[in-house]
């Protein structure tokens, strides 16, 4: 964070105490926490994804699934 600026926010009790939570048990600040999600929402849009996409697109990201090795995963899934 090369230009920063310093921003108050409201929030409910609960998303304050669940957002310090989070950041403790990740050893994060709440300020890395937030920019960490600002970041993969802002790479989201540029990808053109909706929020709930983008939220899980890292998973596979640089990862090629052939069609035939799918198709064959779901059949011993589902024997």
């Amino acid at each position: 964070m090369s230009d920063t600026a310093k921003l108050t926010i409201r929030l409910p009790r609960e998303d304050l105490d669940f957002v310090k939570s989070y950041a403790k048990a990740h050893r994060l600040t709440v300020t890395e926490v937030i920019d960490r999600s600002l970041r993969q929402m802002r790479s989201a849009q540029a990808e053109g994804l909706s929020p709930e996409i983008g939220a899980i697109s890292g998973i596979l990201r640089n990862v090629d699934i052939e069609e035939d090795s799918h198709k064959a995963y779901l059949e011993r899934k589902h024997q």
